[in-house]
């Protein structure tokens, strides 16, 4: 064989069981020995699968090979066997040495003084079995007080693992734990604590009492000191005493030890605790200074990536480290430089953005792509911060983007000046101009086919969009047919309409896509040529620039139902639940073309339709229109709790009431929820749980009828009462009694509000889908939000209140702004879609004037009727 090839490349399994019967002649060869055991552990490390009968037979005489005195042999034949231990029977063999072992005879490993005792100790957590364990307790307690450090050390460990096996034994075992947590090697003492703790941890006051002990009287292992900072730490968390107790103290105190090791676990501690003011950080943050000028590097990386985390949220408390932080961006390990830079990125001044910059370009070359990944997310941060620095961010990264680099670090950069972008809409122009360099030589797919897409819908609102059309009409002719497919055909038709000037250019794509050798793209191709050719605005609107919103898996269930019960009328699409989660703007992965589609999961509001269906009752009702967030009715800790779910209909809705009985000692049966509502809606059925035992949750129902004298009055508030009857039973046994009686209990009550008549749905050009709908039912009134002091807080009550989906990111009120307006989307119950434009002002209160359109004057009147 040539050089450089594997001696056991051919091993056969028969071959090295046969040869494995070397390990019975006498004397031992360690040599041989030594070669046959690496063979059979190769052979289980390559996935060889070993029977019973031929694992047991190796493993019987590999346990003779323990009378070699070759320490290589013997260390060989504990990793077998640890390996072989699950899959041979008669294990027991590992414990019947013990007596041998006890034998200081036996220990037969002058150098580190531990015998054969120690591995074998660590080789039994592996091969004993539950029933085995008390036959060797006698030992473990032995070998967790030897006086030997190794001994002790692994006993503790395999005690550890063997509490897996039979907690309850190993608990017996405590005493002993506890005086070898008094020893004075520092591994012992590390290994004791950890049995002690795991052995209480489902206990808080005997961990507390543990804790107490310790910190009192001091240890000398610096592992232990971090262990104990750990379990003080998680105690912090679950308490409620804050910062005020005394755990917290110990852990300052920690700062002071005389090991690295400590001071910087309790540093860590102290930064990971919740709600701590920059006041509390402070030590922590001093001693993180002073790493920071280590000369180990394993120091200096450990306080600059902690200090990274601190600055995220307390960037204030990090700024007295700028200076040191300043000094490490020349540092020779270029993964302190890049947190180093990263850090300061979010602590530094406005006016240290230009300077800072230009020391990351001086190494961004020479780090790996994480850490590069690491510095775009840290100026992504900073742009949010200072967004009148945008520009030198932007060139910035457009200078990375350059570079050679992954899939991931693209994508970083990409997503990055996308976000400026939609932040900063005057650096549109120049972001998309990179973006468009990039595609040129672009390799990733993913990164061209989102890229594509923003062209197609920013392009359009550019001073100029001409430009980019050169860009576009490129890719239909060198990329792939994911691209040309995903995002050519959307995103030159999505444009198109915008610009009249451009109509000659417009029959050169098409028709070249319609001959296109993908079929993707030619059915793409073919569908927008038809739809422009129409020369509509709304249809522009409906099929190019705002697309369907409705549930993907509902309106397949839709149409398979439809061609199932033959009928004259159309394919209604308002029959089809919407999509529930909207798309988000520019957020969301363009997908690729895949020639095998992955299945779409079924929404939540997909699986609520199916299972009220099955219910006799609700098969009338029509297609489900939309289902809230549930509800509590009861606090978490009372006898039962209850939450419901309102399922919205055309004409009705269903109120769903998940009920758990926590009482062990009733069973609840005939569970109903009457409801008596404020206003006009009538209760027509209750449909009850048949019976609810300890702590199995069910489902009752009622259904009411919405109003239809008024149809401007949907909210309502109802009273809610469970009624049940009760049967007293055994708790142990859980059999009730025969006899049962009648009970009721209370519910808070229950409110429904114009925004359960309301889906949010996206709308990612409004003014195509406002012009659509038309002005037909354009209705306008203006209102006095007297009690509102700021843009933000109306924005945000406004959304919340109406429950629609704020559309052109108009959410986001600009800074030092008086006036703003905010677009929202939605449909309303029945399948209308309504807009709603309102206009904001701020003065002594905010004034806000609000336009409805829709295609259903009902919708307008009701939304206008629940804002007054």
């Amino acid at each position: 064989s040539g050089s450089g090839s594997n001696p056991f490349q051919h091993l056969e399994k028969s071959a090295v069981l046969q040869e494995a019967r070397l390990f019975n002649e006498t004397p031992i060869n360690p040599r041989r020995c030594l070669h046959i055991l690496t063979k059979i552990l190769y052979l289980l490390n390559q996935g060889e699968h070993l029977g019973t009968t031929e694992a047991t037979e190796a493993f019987f005489a590999m346990t003779r090979l323990f009378q070699s005195n070759d320490q290589t042999l013997r260390r060989m034949c504990y990793l077998t066997i640890k390996e072989m231990a699950n899959i041979s029977e008669d294990v027991i063999i590992v414990t019947s040495r013990w007596d041998t072992l006890q034998n200081p005879r036996q220990r037969i490993f002058p150098p580190s003084g531990e015998g054969a005792a120690a591995p074998w100790l660590w080789l039994s957590c592996y091969s004993v079995e539950g029933t085995m364990l008390q036959a060797i307790e006698r030992y473990m307690k032995q070998a967790i007080v030897d006086k030997v450090p190794g001994v002790s050390s692994s006993a503790l460990v395999s005690s550890l693992h063997m509490m897996k096996i039979s907690y309850d034994v190993v608990k017996r075992w405590i005493n002993e734990a506890q005086e070898a947590a008094s020893n004075d090697n520092i591994m012992v003492q590390y290994h004791a604590l950890g049995l002690l703790y795991h052995l209480r941890k489902n206990d808080r006051l005997a961990v507390s009492k543990m804790l107490n002990k310790f910190t009192k009287c001091g240890l000398k292992s610096q592992f232990a000191y971090c262990m104990l900072i750990r379990i003080a730490s998680k105690l912090l968390r679950e308490s409620e005493e804050g910062h005020e107790s005394p755990l917290f103290d110990f852990i300052e105190s920690c700062l002071r030890n005389k090991h690295e090791m400590v001071i910087y676990e309790a540093a860590s501690a102290i930064i990971h605790l919740p709600n701590c003011t920059a006041r509390e950080l402070a030590p922590a943050v001093s001693v993180l200074q002073l790493f920071c000028s280590s000369p180990k590097p394993v120091l200096r990386y450990a306080a600059v990536r902690t200090l990274n985390k601190v600055a995220m949220k307390h960037p204030s408390a990090v700024t007295a480290c700028n200076l040191d932080l300043e000094n490490l961006i020349t540092d020779s390990n270029r993964s302190i430089a890049t947190l180093a830079i990263t850090t300061l990125l979010k602590t530094g001044s406005e006016s240290s953005v230009d300077r800072l910059m230009k020391q990351i370009s001086s190494f961004v070359s020479e780090i790996s792509d994480e850490f590069k990944v690491v510095v775009v997310q840290a100026i992504s941060a900073l742009c949010q911060k200072y967004p009148r620095k945008h520009s030198v961010m932007m060139t910035f990264l457009s200078n990375m983007l350059r570079d050679d680099g992954g899939f991931e670090y693209k994508r970083a950069i990409v997503d990055c000046i996308i976000s400026i972008i939609e932040e900063n809409p005057e650096s549109k122009e120049a972001g998309l101009a990179h973006l468009c360099e990039f595609i040129e030589d672009c390799e990733h797919t993913v990164l061209a086919t989102k890229i594509l897409h923003l062209l197609g819908k920013e392009g359009p609102r550019t001073p100029c969009p001409s430009k980019y059309i050169r860009f576009i009409f490129n890719r239909v002719v060198l990329e792939n047919e994911a691209v040309r497919a995903g995002s050519f055909v959307s995103a030159i038709f999505s444009s198109v309409p915008w610009w009249p000037e451009l109509a000659d250019l417009v029959p050169l794509s098409p028709h070249r896509c319609m001959m296109d050798s993908d079929d993707e793209v030619r059915d793409r191709a073919t569908f927008y040529l038809n739809v422009l050719q129409q020369r509509q605005l709304a249809l522009n609107a409906a099929y190019i620039f705002n697309g369907l919103t409705v549930s993907v898996p509902g309106m397949e269930k839709a149409l398979h139902q439809y061609t199932l019960e033959p009928s004259e009328k159309p394919f209604d699409m308002k029959t089809v639940p919407l999509a529930t989660a909207p798309i988000l703007e520019q957020k969301a992965e363009i997908a690729l073309v895949t020639s095998k589609p992955e299945k779409v999961a079924p929404s939540r509001q997909d699986i609520f339709q199916e299972q009220l269906a099955a219910i006799p009752e609700f098969k009338g009702l029509g297609p489900l229109f939309k289902s809230s967030e549930a509800v509590q009715l009861t606090e978490a800790e009372t006898e039962y709790f209850v939450r419901c779910i309102k399922h919205v209909f055309p004409a009705h809705i269903v109120f769903q009431f998940d009920c758990t009985n926590t009482l062990n000692d009733q069973l609840l049966e005939r569970v109903t929820v009457q409801m008596e509502p404020s206003e006009g809606y009538d209760v027509i059925c209750c449909i009850p749980a048949p019976s609810l035992p300890y702590n199995q949750p069910g489902m009752c129902y009622t259904l009411v009828r919405i109003p239809q004298d008024d149809p401007t009055a949907v909210a309502c508030t109802f009273s809610c009462t469970m009624k049940f009857t009760v049967r007293d039973c055994d708790p142990s046994t859980g059999v009730p009694e025969e006899d049962g009686y009648e009970d009721e209990y209370v519910l808070e009550d229950l409110e429904v509000t114009v925004s359960d008549h309301l889906q949010k749905v996206l709308k990612p050009n409004f003014a195509a889908a406002w012009e659509e709908v038309g002005d037909d039912f354009e209705k306008e009134e203006t209102f006095a939000l007297s009690s509102i002091k700021t843009l933000d807080e109306a924005v945000n009550n406004i959304i919340k209140f109406l429950g629609m989906q704020p559309c052109e990111r108009s959410d986001k009120v600009p800074e030092n702004k008086n006036s703003h307006t905010l677009y929202l989307a939605g449909v309303y119950r029945g399948g209308c879609d309504v807009l709603v434009r309102s206009r904001l002002a701020l003065g002594d209160g905010v004034t806000m004037q609000v336009t409805v359109r829709s295609k259903d004057e009902t919708s307008v009147d009701v939304i206008l009727a629940s804002v007054g």
